[in-house]
């Protein structure tokens, strides 16, 4: 019945929907359950293996009655060139007026020219490729007009959800920003996505070692151009808001899977969340072999299941870090 409610939601019109509510009185609007799906690091990919990036994303569009929306959690491309862009944003075509998405950018898309990561906060070549009025379900931007940060809107029946796509080591300037719409929308539920926040072990990013934002270019800058590690955002936006529900993130490698359950100063939960199978990863192959996350929400009773699969294998990872649940989430 949920599937069929989100499908009737995007294609039918208003009467049937109506209809739907009417002999749907087991479950509240309030109360569906919805899936989503968490796309991890793809510069493999668009770098080595277009093919399996784009059926990826046509496996997505295939699906589009099923999935609410898709997140990427950054690195979309290897080397922030034009001709992997344009494989990028052919992807993402793909899901044009199918399934909403959001992405954050990752060290891989910035710099200063090709194969510098980094180095600045140079995103020119995203902005070309994805204007930020090509992106539905878009609320606002920061800076005004790119796709640096985003916020987009996502309605799962009378459900409000909000996600909060981050760049890779989120300015001082652009958590003030962040801070300020969550504020703004205190009756919606919150995701944030950025690309370098939690390690393998399941803890946050700091420390000394070259994975933290700060060991990037990036990392001279000061006052509101500051970048912030995981460590950092935690304590400067995510532990502040109870509405932020979950945190998604890629970026490391060893294992790239890793899981943290916080609580926020409110004594809210915080189901934070890696997941990263580009090359280097240990065991992965073919720069993923493009598995995914898929992400069920289930507010009636109290869950978020997590699965990883890979349309490209057809074959889901069975191992209890790439298949669990999180129960008694009280979510709302």
């Amino acid at each position: 019945m949920i599937e069929f409610f989100i499908y009737f939601r995007k294609n039918w019109s208003l009467q049937l929907v109506l209809v739907v509510f009417a002999v749907s009185k087991t479950t509240s609007a309030q109360q569906q359950a919805f899936e989503f799906v968490v796309l991890p690091d793809t510069q493999t990919y668009v770098e080595e293996y277009p093919e399996i990036y784009l059926h990826q994303m046509q496996w997505l569009a295939n699906n589009q009655e099923r999935f609410s929306f898709a997140l990427h959690v950054g690195d979309i491309t290897q080397n922030n060139s034009g001709k992997e862009w344009d494989i990028a944003k052919k992807g993402f075509n793909i899901l044009q007026g199918k399934v909403p998405y959001s992405f954050a950018l990752g060290n891989h898309d910035m710099g200063s020219k090709i194969g510098k990561f980094a180095d600045t906060r140079n995103t020119s070549l995203a902005n070309a490729f994805f204007p930020s009025n090509d992106i539905s379900n878009l609320v606002a931007s920061f800076p005004k007009g790119k796709i640096d940060n985003l916020l987009s809107e996502f309605k799962i029946g009378e459900q409000k959800w909000m996600v909060l796509s981050l760049e890779f080591g989120p300015r001082n300037k652009t958590i003030a920003w962040a801070n300020d719409m969550i504020s703004k929308y205190p009756d919606h539920n919150f995701i944030v996505v950025t690309h370098a926040y939690l390690y393998e072990d399941g803890s946050l990013h700091d420390g000394e070692d070259w994975w933290l934002p700060e060991n990037y270019g990036i990392g001279k800058d000061i006052g509101k151009e500051a970048p912030n590690n995981g460590r950092q955002l935690w304590e400067k936006l995510i532990k502040k808001h109870e509405n932020i529900k979950m945190v998604f993130s890629g970026h490391i490698l060893k294992s790239g899977v890793g899981t943290l359950v916080s609580e926020g100063e409110k004594g809210n939960k915080v189901y934070q969340m890696l997941a990263n199978y580009q090359k280097g990863v240990e065991g992965t192959k073919k720069g993923g072999n493009g598995f995914l996350r898929i992400i069920k929400v289930d507010p009636e009773n109290q869950k978020i299941d997590v699965k990883t699969y890979s349309p490209w294998l057809d074959e889901f990872k069975k191992e209890q870090d790439h298949d669990f649940t999180f129960e008694n989430t009280h979510l709302k």
